[in-house]
């Protein structure tokens, strides 16, 4: 006896009512690295190669051809996965499946699955309407909470602070971690590209699902930009309207604490110079020669105090003079030690009501 097919509309809030075991995500590998739901796995019903000679196919000869090609690629690969991937589900499982507009090739999948005895559900509209629904979502959700924006400047550990204090319970949004960006000139994490804009933008759609509207969302102050991803302008407009804990520090504790939190930067002294290069038209030539001069040198601390002193503070000071709101509460670091870090992040808790 086959199995019942639900369809069901891309909306957040069922997904999280509705429980699934699996979300599955059919269509190719390079749309799945493109965007996909969060939580999902991709077993596509036709990969990237596949997919161009169908629609080869269905240009040059005729629709039916490619269908029939299609078909027997789908019916394999759908064979494959049960073989590997699926082999070991029980008849309890319940997936979500989605292709493109919720058509042929998710429903190919949830027709098998049926008939193998499967309940499965099918997103109606598949990823186009579960697109539609991200970006209405993140026109209005940002527009819900109550922000509580960190900011100080650069080699404050305003990111450990924030992670810290989310261990202890706080509701964070940290960007940087969805981004997979330190949102600097030198942030880009090494070996780890960052994501695609819209799979950052439904990282952050179910982050923000997660948090609840009684209680504040601690995040740190960014520009609208964390490397090559954009702030969606909803939430760049509610952190800019957003109360401030202003952080401060030592110098010396801002730069210890930067040579030991950029320790593959500093590993890397030829790639750095490389980096700085992108600042070559704001500063003269003299002060790049300081620069590259120190790093050959391997005289970290000179350099750090150089580039903090140059670059990062006086943009930090222009943009703390352009903030609409006045800080509510003023954080004074000391060592930006693990201890330290750990002492400032339970002090954001008094906020948290």
């Amino acid at each position: 006896m086959t199995a019942p097919i639900t369809r069901i509309a891309p909306d957040f809030a069922l997904l999280k009512k509705t429980r699934f075991d699996s979300i599955i995500d059919v269509r190719s590998p390079s749309e799945f690295l493109d965007d996909h739901i969060p939580g999902a796995i991709n077993l596509p019903v036709l990969d990237d190669v596949q997919r161009a000679e169908i629609g080869t196919i269905f240009k040059q000869i005729n629709p039916f051809e490619a269908k029939r090609s299609g078909a027997a690629l789908v019916a394999q690969n759908i064979a494959g996965h049960l073989q590997t991937a699926l082999a070991k589900k029980d008849r309890d499982w319940r997936p979500l499946i989605y292709c493109w507009r919720g058509g042929q090739r998710s429903g190919a999948m949830a027709k098998i699955f049926s008939d193998i005895g499967w309940h499965s559900a099918v997103i109606e509209g598949g990823y186009k309407s579960y697109r539609k629904a991200v970006l209405n979502d993140l026109n209005y959700l940002p527009h819900k909470f109550r922000l509580i924006v960190l900011s100080g400047p650069t080699g404050t550990a305003k990111t450990h602070i924030l992670r810290s204090a989310a261990k202890n319970g706080l509701q964070v949004l940290d960007l940087e971690d969805l981004a997979n960006h330190r949102g600097s000139l030198l942030g880009s994490e090494p070996g780890s590209p960052q994501p695609a804009q819209r799979l950052f933008e439904s990282r952050l759609c179910a982050a923000l699902q997660n948090f609840s509207t009684d209680r504040p969302i601690f995040i740190e102050a960014e520009s609208n930009k964390i490397g090559q991803i954009h702030v969606p302008s909803a939430l760049w407009t509610s952190m800019r309207q957003a109360s401030r804990v202003n952080l401060t520090a030592p110098i010396d504790a801002r730069i210890t604490f930067l040579q030991r939190d950029y320790r593959h930067i500093i590993e890397q002294p030829d790639h750095l110079i490389e980096l700085l290069a992108g600042l070559r038209q704001r500063y003269s030539t003299a002060t790049f020669d300081l620069w590259e001069t120190t790093i050959k040198a391997g005289d970290w601390h000179s350099f750090v105090h150089n580039l903090l002193e140059t670059h990062y503070d006086p943009s930090y000071a222009r943009s703390s003079a352009s903030r609409p709101l006045a800080d509510i509460l003023t954080l004074s670091a000391t060592t930006l030690d693990d201890d330290d870090v750990g002492r400032l992040a339970t002090a954001l808790g008094a906020l948290d009501r």
